[in-house]
């Protein structure tokens, strides 16, 4: 009896193979924004970003099916179920990691933009006619407390 994988299994297949691909590639990212690595998040972001795009469009297509894998058996559903499980979980542990860094970085941006100005007022003394210059705000470094 020769049995051939259904379209739906084949799909699923592929989709939990995507899926567990791209939760490796953020996990690798999240690890090295947590180890304040980011150079090494960069090295598969081409790669991560292709299959982001793959699987926001076979998301879509699944989302305008209404229900692709009916006909998939039930422990690839539920294979499917636990990879996008873990997909979810490594994506909010990335969003934490990149959260911390934006801080840190601010952090960094603030403390050096407040040295600037410090640095700018020390030592200014008078100007033609004894008057004291007024001080400037810091121009160097721009500042925007939105990002």
């Amino acid at each position: 009896m020769n049995q051939t994988p259904s379209n739906s299994t084949t799909r699923i297949e592929q989709l939990i193979a995507l899926t567990e691909r791209l939760t490796a590639l953020i996990a690798e990212q999240a690890q090295a924004f947590e180890a304040r690595r980011p150079q090494d998040a960069a090295v598969n972001m081409e790669e991560t970003s292709r299959l982001a795009n793959v699987y926001r469009m076979e998301a879509a297509r699944a989302r305008a099916e209404g229900k692709p894998f009916a006909d998939a058996p039930l422990n690839l559903r539920a294979k499917l179920v636990r990879a996008t499980e873990a997909f979810d979980a490594v994506i909010a542990r990335q969003g934490r990691a990149l959260e911390a860094a934006k801080t840190i970085t601010e952090g960094l941006v603030h403390a050096i933009a407040e040295e600037v100005t410090a640095q700018r007022s020390i030592g200014s003394g008078y100007g033609p006619k004894g008057i004291k210059p007024r001080a400037e705000a810091a121009t160097a470094v721009t500042l925007n407390r939105s990002a």
